[in-house]
């Protein structure tokens, strides 16, 4: 199992990703997360890096950053009623689980179409 994810994320740490593909992940991101309601952020929040490590533009830097800054939260943004909000961090070990499975086979499905 882990050789496969080695291999993975080799994979992905090859392949750099035009803005378009950036923004489609972002976004599909931010729908798995939200749904069709309101999102307090945009994709260019859940893009913004936290860490020196992560400002590639390849795919696995992506997926890390989208990774972090839906996990941990604390992104400023604003509710439906416009007022500024920060998003939540997720503590749920069955959310988490489930997000980070949506974001791994969003990033394996964005590989393989790019190769």
């Amino acid at each position: 199992v882990f050789d496969r994810i080695e291999e993975m994320r080799d994979a992905m740490q090859s392949l750099i990703l035009p803005p378009p593909a950036r923004q489609a992940l972002a976004q599909a991101a931010l729908t798995y997360r939200y749904g069709d309601e309101h999102r307090p952020v945009t994709t260019a929040d859940i893009l913004t890096p936290r860490r020196r490590e992560d400002y590639g533009k390849d795919l696995w830097s992506t997926y890390q950053t989208i990774q972090e800054n839906m996990l941990k939260g604390g992104i400023s943004g604003r509710s439906a009623k416009g007022k500024r909000i920060h998003t939540r961090a997720i503590h749920s070990i069955d959310t988490d689980i489930k997000l980070n499975r949506a974001l791994w086979v969003m990033a394996e499905t964005l590989l393989e179409s790019q190769r």
